[in-house]
């Protein structure tokens, strides 16, 4: 079994944008997030933090869309006023850019959301009925 260091010696993130983007632990800022290109570490090799609290979901892909596709399409508008190429030409030019871009931008950006969702403590909703309930009481006795 690993050895971890003690807590007191961790430097959480201050800025997890960073810190996401390099693909590092949120904690100590020293293991990394990931085990493959997507894939993540069930935890940190250096402190310990498990990672089942992270769950960017479908955000990193929605983030990678919406900013590679606006410089993508960009490029096909200029492609097609300036020299009205066949539709072919497109394909072989705009669609590996769209794919590209979306590709090389989802580590980071899914580095980045896992991070911001330890910075921020992010987790899970649930209803407080009890403060709901009360807020109804008081509702009823102001009219």
């Amino acid at each position: 079994m690993m050895e971890f260091e003690m807590a007191e010696s961790y430097t959480p993130t201050d800025n997890p944008m960073v810190t996401g983007i390099k693909g590092l632990c949120p904690r100590c800022q020293r293991g990394h997030l990931f085990k493959g290109f997507l894939a993540m570490a069930q935890q940190c090799e250096v402190c310990g933090l498990d990672y089942s609290f992270a769950d960017p979901a479908d955000g990193p892909a929605f983030f990678a869309i919406t900013i590679a596709t606006i410089p993508a399409l960009a490029f096909a508008v200029w492609l097609q006023a300036s020299f009205n190429p066949p539709l072919w030409a497109h394909v072989i030019t705009t669609l590996p850019l769209i794919v590209g871009s979306c590709v090389l931008l989802l580590r980071p950006l899914k580095g980045w959301l896992v991070c911001s969702q330890f910075f921020h403590k992010a987790e899970e909703g649930s209803i407080d009925r009890e403060w709901h309930a009360e807020r109804s009481r008081q509702r009823r006795t102001e009219k």
